[in-house]
């Protein structure tokens, strides 16, 4: 079964390119548009992955976090797409929650490396 994955950035552009990278190495992907759309999804599904934008409508990938951080649920793998680049937002993102941190811009081939390596953790 292939791993399934959330990808949630309310740039739709973005969000494709990043789709489109994925889908390649065959994944199954859900998308949200913004932070509640998100975490929603989160409650509903048993995701492998889910990558978040920060900066989001409804709720910020950081808020995301903490609401599914604090209803127990460490096993949801999370990374941070963003970019605040500064070293300060990632130690806010993992005191939040987040396991892995990228930042914008980034290079498809490098995030479908990054994917394939934390799937295979």
């Amino acid at each position: 079964m292939a791993p399934k994955l959330l990808v949630a950035d309310d740039e739709e552009i973005l969000r494709m390119l990043i789709v489109d990278t994925l889908e390649d190495d065959g994944y199954e992907i859900d998308e949200a548009s913004d932070g509640g759309e998100a975490y929603n999804l989160i409650q509903s599904n048993d995701y492998d992955l889910v990558l978040l934008d920060y900066m989001m409508p409804e709720m910020t990938g950081l808020e995301v976090i903490k609401k599914v951080r604090d209803e127990g649920k460490e096993e949801v793998k999370i990374m941070m797409l963003t970019a605040k680049a500064q070293k300060k937002d990632e130690e806010v993102a993992r005191q939040a929650g987040a396991n892995y941190y990228i930042s914008k811009p980034f290079s498809p081939v490098e995030l479908a490396e990054v994917v394939e390596g934390i799937l295979s953790e």
